[in-house]
C-alpha cells in the first residue's frame, strides 16, 4: 500500500463547482482543467499532488466575494485566493510543493460582457481568465509594470500553446 498526497497526474487538477448554470453551456469544468494544466506545463510542473478549486458564479456572487475579501463590493471577472502568499515582485515566485494551490471564482456575466466587447469568443476569454487566476495562485501579479510584463508574457505563451491569440492585442484592460 502506498500513501499519496493529493491527486495523481491523471486525476482531475481542478475541482469545479458551478453555481450559475450558464457555465454548463461552455463546459467550464473542461476549460478549467485544460487551462490549469497548460499553466502547469508552461511552468514546468507536474500536476501530481496539486489541487485547484474553481467556482463558476454570476456577477452578484462575485460582487459579494469581492466585497468580503477585497472591500470592493462590485462585480469583477475573476478572483483568486492562493492557499499561501508566494509573491516575489519583479521575478518568478517560488513554486510551492504539491498542495491545495488555492481557489478561483469566475463570473459569467462579466466574462461574457468582456468577451463581447473585445469581439472574442467566450471560450477564449474564459481560458484566459482561468490561466490568469491560476498564475495568481502561484504568486504572479500585475501590481507593477515589471510584474505585469512577466505575468502577461506567461499568459500569452500559455494561451498560444492552447491555440488562443494574444489577449492583449485588442483588449488591453487588466483582468
Amino acid at each position: 500500500m502506498s500513501l499519496s498526497h493529493g491527486p495523481g497526474p491523471d486525476d482531475p487538477l481542478v475541482d469545479t463547482v458551478i453555481e450559475d448554470e450558464r457555465w454548463d453551456a461552455v463546459d467550464l469544468e473542461g476549460l478549467a482543467e485544460k487551462a490549469a494544466r497548460a499553466t502547469f506545463a508552461e511552468l514546468g510542473l507536474s500536476v501530481a499532488g496539486f489541487e485547484v478549486s474553481l467556482l463558476g458564479c454570476d456577477d452578484t456572487r462575485i460582487a459579494e466575494l469581492n466585497g468580503d475579501f477585497r472591500a470592493k463590493p462590485q462585480p469583477t471577472n475573476v478572483l483568486s485566493w492562493p492557499s499561501q502568499e508566494r509573491a516575489a515582485p519583479g521575478r518568478h515566485p517560488k513554486i510551492p510543493q504539491p498542495q491545495e494551490l488555492g481557489d478561483i471564482a469566475i463570473a459569467f456575466d462579466t466574462c461574457q460582457r468582456e468577451a463581447d466587447e473585445a469581439g472574442k469568443p467566450l471560450h477564449d476569454h474564459t481560458m484566459h481568465l482561468i490561466v490568469h487566476g491560476t498564475l495568481h495562485l502561484f504568486g504572479y501579479d500585475h501590481q507593477s509594470d515589471t510584474d505585469a510584463t512577466l505575468m502577461e508574457g506567461l499568459e500569452i505563451a500559455i494561451l498560444s500553446n492552447l491555440g488562443i491569440s494574444n489577449p492583449y492585442e485588442k483588449f488591453n484592460g487588466k483582468d
